[in-house]
């Protein structure tokens, strides 16, 4: 890998939160186009690295950058106008509003004014055609019109992504998509992340504990334990590596 196939670079991230030490000196890397999975044990740091990626928290030491520049001063906001989009693990949804106007109302990001957007036919023929195609990609086509309280636990996850995606993203951060789900609806989550990362080339930062579901689809794993990369590589060296093992077990 170069750095040219580098999207986003945490270099030697540390946060500590009075005396407890939630990252210490953790590296990760996300090509372009890749779907990464970070792994660990409860209270390893995952949530906490995930906060510090999107803005919510401001590392102690150690810098951010994304496509070459380097972010680790920005708000929230200024790196969602950049493309790094976060997804939360209790999808945060509009209840009485229907699918489409939920995606509708996340379709008027921050980068773009909403009354450029809104100010012509065009502009609101644009936004629904644009909204469309994401709930069409997963399959959320057919219940457009329903409010989004009448969704599956499953639906709602899949209409959080939707959302997320019509800000088209060049990277998501994802904090437990398939949390709450049973395991063939979980497995098809992990299956349209991956048609998204195929046709829309969005790279993909995913924190997950349902590794038997994950380790399936992911790229590269890197495996925090107290706050450190214990082990980082394919699904095949991390699952073989017995520090994982010992980490995962408390041997």
């Amino acid at each position: 890998m170069t750095s040219d196939d580098l999207l986003f670079l945490a270099k030697n991230v540390s946060k500590s939160f009075g005396g407890l030490v939630a990252l210490d000196k953790v590296t990760v890397a996300v090509p372009e186009g890749a779907l990464t999975l970070m792994i660990g044990p409860n209270g390893s740091g995952k949530t906490t690295f995930l906060q510090v990626a999107c803005g919510v928290l401001k590392p102690d030491n150690g810098a951010l950058l994304f496509a070459g520049r380097n972010v680790t001063g920005l708000p929230p906001y200024a790196r969602f106008r950049l493309g790094i989009v976060t997804t939360f693990q209790i999808p945060r949804l509009f209840p009485s509003l229907s699918v489409l106007e939920n995606v509708l109302l996340a379709a008027q990001k921050v980068r773009e004014s909403p009354l450029s957007l809104l100010s012509s036919r065009k502009g609101e023929r644009d936004l629904v055609e644009r909204a469309f195609e994401v709930l069409k990609l997963l399959s959320l086509d057919r219940v457009w019109d329903k409010p989004a309280r009448a969704l599956s636990g499953g639906q709602m996850k899949l209409l959080e992504l939707a959302r997320a995606l019509v800000s088209e993203p060049k990277l998501l951060l994802l904090d437990e998509p398939l949390a709450g789900v049973n395991p063939a609806l979980a497995g098809e989550i992990m299956q349209f992340l991956s048609k998204v990362r195929r046709e829309k080339g969005v790279a993909m930062l995913l924190v997950e504990h349902r590794l038997d579901i994950a380790l399936k689809h992911a790229d590269y794993v890197y495996v925090l334990h107290h706050g450190r990369v214990i082990s980082e590589g394919s699904p095949e060296t991390v699952v073989e590596d017995p520090l994982v093992a010992k980490a995962y077990l408390g041997e």
